[in-house]
C-alpha cells in the first residue's frame, strides 16, 4: 500500500474531539476540512433560509429543519451544512450526535475559502449518501446551485429569480425568490 496515497479514518470520537474554536470542521474521505466562523452576510441569508423554508415545512408538517449539525453518513465522513431538512420519514436518524439518516435538502452558503469544497467535494458526497437535494447559495454572483439528485441530475442547475422547492408530501412547494435571498442586511 503507498502511504502517500493511504487516507486515515476518522472515528466519529476523534472528530468529536477537535477544537471548539470557531472555525468549522469537516472530514471527507479521511481530509479535515476548516473554514472559519461565516461573515454576517452568510449568516443574514442563513436566518431568510431558515424562516422560508420552516414555514413550508410545519405548514405542511413535513419534518424538521436544523441549522449547522453535524451530518454523520458513515465512519469517516463528518460533514456540518449550513442548513438542512429532515423529512418525517427520517426523523429517527436525528440522535445526540448528530443527523445519521440521508435528509431530504442540504444547504450550504458559499464564503470564499468553500467554494471548492461546497461546489465539488461535497455534491459528489451526498449524491452517494442518497441526498435528494443539495443547493449552493452564492452570495458573490446572487444566484443558488441546485443539484437535483432524485431526478437524475449529476450537474447543477444555477438558479436565478425563482427557487422552487418541491418536497414529496407537500400539497405545495416552497417558492423563493433570489432576489429576496440576496437583499442587503
Amino acid at each position: 500500500m503507498d502511504p502517500t496515497t493511504t487516507r486515515y479514518t476518522w472515528t466519529y470520537d476523534e472528530y468529536a474531539r477537535l477544537p471548539d474554536d470557531g472555525n468549522r470542521y469537516e472530514i471527507i474521505d479521511g481530509e479535515v476540512l476548516v473554514t472559519p466562523s461565516p461573515s454576517p452576510m452568510h449568516q443574514h441569508i442563513l436566518a431568510t433560509l431558515i424562516i422560508a423554508l420552516r414555514g413550508c415545512v410545519e405548514r405542511e408538517r413535513l419534518g424538521v429543519v436544523l441549522p449547522d449539525v453535524d451530518l454523520l453518513f458513515a465512519e469517516g465522513q463528518f460533514l456540518r451544512p449550513d442548513l438542512l431538512f429532515v423529512p418525517n420519514a427520517a426523523r429517527a436518524g436525528i440522535t445526540t450526535r448528530g443527523v445519521e439518516h440521508a435528509p431530504g435538502l442540504v444547504v450550504e452558503i458559499l464564503s470564499p475559502s468553500s467554494g471548492a469544497i461546497d461546489r465539488v467535494k461535497k455534491p459528489r458526497r451526498y449524491r452517494d449518501f442518497g441526498v435528494p437535494e443539495y443547493w449552493v447559495v452564492d452570495p458573490e454572483e446572487r444566484v443558488v446551485w441546485v443539484w437535483r439528485f432524485a431526478e437524475g441530475a449529476t450537474e447543477a442547475e444555477r438558479v436565478e429569480g425563482r427557487l422552487e422547492w418541491r418536497v414529496e408530501g407537500a400539497r405545495e412547494g416552497l417558492v423563493l425568490s433570489t432576489k429576496d435571498l440576496f437583499l442587503p442586511m
